[in-house]
């Protein structure tokens, strides 16, 4: 369970993404809940922050702040 991540971040969640073309994740949405898309095919999917941070395994790489 991640607990620092921010817009942009990418992620890799416990369970692979049903395409087996990425087991990455982007944020493209943060609030009370949470927009990941997935970086093999696109597909985007929405989870309560709570359900999120319990399926996030592990942050792969920080978004630049610049942007």
């Amino acid at each position: 369970m991640i607990t620092d991540y921010d817009l942009n971040d990418i992620v890799e969640m416990k369970k692979e993404h049903p395409c087996h073309k990425s087991k990455y994740w982007k944020i493209i949405r943060m609030g009370a809940d949470i927009k990941i898309k997935c970086l093999g095919c696109g597909a985007a999917i929405m989870f309560p922050r709570s359900e999120f941070e319990r399926k996030c395994k592990k942050l792969i790489e920080k978004a630049d702040k610049t942007e």
